[in-house]
């Protein structure tokens, strides 16, 4: 099944070649795909687990797949995903050239992100993280311009950069490791490891940040502001909301499930690695206050917001883990739905300024009310899920005993809060309240079904998981105990 989930979007998009330019070809069988996918993920949330061996490149060094506890959340977030945004395409797409090209790199990378949802070891993980970047490249240049090429360019620069770091990384963990299978509490070899110390520490410093940088961590963050303005709004929100957790994955296979959290715990490495999460955060929403242009600010919010996981991860406690589990969770279909929101009003009125929908309010209210409903969630007003993920975040700082950060990043996290409300509900306030004299343009259909339906369905998903947490975060929480 495991091998399936990776084979359904490859053999859909082997065949939309085939189909030429005819529309409604491309929608099923991509929509067939999509649908699918869905279905066998919901299959496989039932199953308790499950091993495959693709192939082996040496005696030592296999290609193979396993299901875990945090193989499903995220195999979860992917096919729930791409689901809705692949829908939302459907109609964003219609005027624009190589629709059946985009669709292909799209099922592409989503078999990417399974397959390394599915790793069973850092070889594996690593074939399909270098997989992703390549496969979703296409997606930012999709228009061929020269400002996407430039952008497509920036975004595999920075991804290959931060995996050849990473690499790295693996070089070490295979000299000083017993094994670079995935076990929960580290595989390091303390016989190999004495005297050695200070260089897996480097080795993990580096390979945390090689990572790192496709979920947007300083200081390999930039490519994400450059890529989000000039990618198509699919694009954008599978980048941010989905593909960006790939890094956030690579760094929970790393740290717990490879050098484990006993070798690093309170080292120059882990307060380094926390310094650089809490500035991440801060820095993101700031910038993200200062910009103007409504794609680009909520690519510099998945800056801050990718970092409020990663900060949860690195205080490497069963609660602060849950908060991380639950804030990419939550955040895929936070920030999945803002980009779809911020496509919409892209496409439906030319405008890609903030200050450019004042009284739109009127005209597209139904994308609006799922822009305020997701922006409260993403800002941690309860009872919306982003609230629930905050609350464990900052109880796992407060209770884990790291000195400083106790206290300081609950109030990064709180300073963050403020400057999110700062830069997404002004966008609500302008929109419903021009001001008098203000003539709000005409009504228009919101792009039809297939855009605004993903849309206030991923809002309504937001709202439902805060207010009935409990199971999740039952859920998640048991994920985050099998980790240590």
């Amino acid at each position: 099944m495991m091998i399936l989930m990776i084979l359904v979007p490859v053999l859909a998009a082997a065949v939309l070649p085939f189909l030429g330019e005819d529309r409604k070809k491309i929608h099923l069988v991509a929509g067939a795909a999509l649908v699918l996918e869905a279905l066998l993920a919901l299959y496989m949330l039932t199953v308790p687990a499950a091993e495959a061996v693709l192939f082996s490149m040496t005696e030592t060094l296999t290609v193979a797949l396993r299901m875990d506890g945090v193989s499903k959340v995220f195999m979860a977030i992917a096919a729930f995903g791409f689901l809705p945004t692949g829908i939302y395409a459907f109609k964003y797409l219609e005027h624009e050239e190589g629709e059946g090209r985009f669709f292909v790199f799209f099922l592409l990378s989503e078999a990417a992100l399974m397959g390394m949802d599915f790793s069973r070891n850092l070889i594996t993980m690593y074939f399909f993280f270098e997989m992703i970047t390549l496969l979703s490249m296409p997606l930012v240049l999709h228009d061929r311009s020269k400002e996407s090429v430039r952008a497509a360019m920036k975004y595999l620069f920075y991804s290959v950069a931060g995996a050849f770091l990473a690499l790295g990384c693996i070089f070490f963990l295979n000299r000083y490791a017993t094994t670079l299978e995935f076990n929960a509490g580290g595989n390091l070899d303390a016989a190999k490891l004495a005297g050695h110390e200070t260089l897996l520490l480097v080795a993990a410093f580096l390979g945390v940040i090689g990572f790192g940088a496709k979920a947007g961590l300083y200081p390999l963050h930039g490519w994400l502001p450059t890529a989000h303005p000039v990618a198509p709004a699919p694009a954008s929100a599978v980048l941010s909301g989905i593909i960006a957790k790939a890094g956030v994955l690579a760094v929970i296979r790393l740290v717990f499930f490879s050098f484990g959290t006993g070798f690093l715990f309170g080292t120059w490495v882990h307060k380094a690695w926390l310094a650089l999460a809490l500035l991440t955060v801060f820095m993101g929403s700031m910038m993200a206050y200062r910009e103007k242009v409504f794609k680009k600010r909520l690519a510099y919010s998945s800056v801050s917001q990718i970092s409020y996981v990663m900060t949860g991860l690195l205080f490497l406690t069963p609660e602060s883990v849950t908060g991380g589990l639950l804030h990419v969770l939550f955040h895929a279909c936070i920030k999945v739905c803002l980009f779809l929101v911020a496509g919409s009003f892209i496409h439906n009125t030319g405008k890609h300024n903030v200050d450019e929908y004042r009284g739109y309010g009127k005209s597209m209210p139904v994308t609006l009310w799922a822009f305020t409903i997701a922006s409260l969630a993403l800002i941690g007003i309860p009872p919306a899920s982003g609230f629930v993920s905050k609350w464990y975040l900052a109880m796992g700082a407060l209770n884990s005993g790291m000195g400083v950060f106790t206290w300081l990043a609950p109030v990064v996290l709180l300073v963050s809060a403020l400057l999110t409300a700062g830069y997404l509900l002004p966008v609500t306030i302008n929109g419903f309240f021009p001001g008098e004299g203000f003539k709000a343009p005409a009504r228009n259909d919101e792009g039809g079904k297939t855009m605004w339906l993903p849309v206030v369905l991923l809002s309504a998903g937001t709202l439902v998981m805060g207010i009935v947490s409990q199971p999740i975060v039952g859920w998640l929480a048991s994920v985050a105990a099998s980790m240590f």
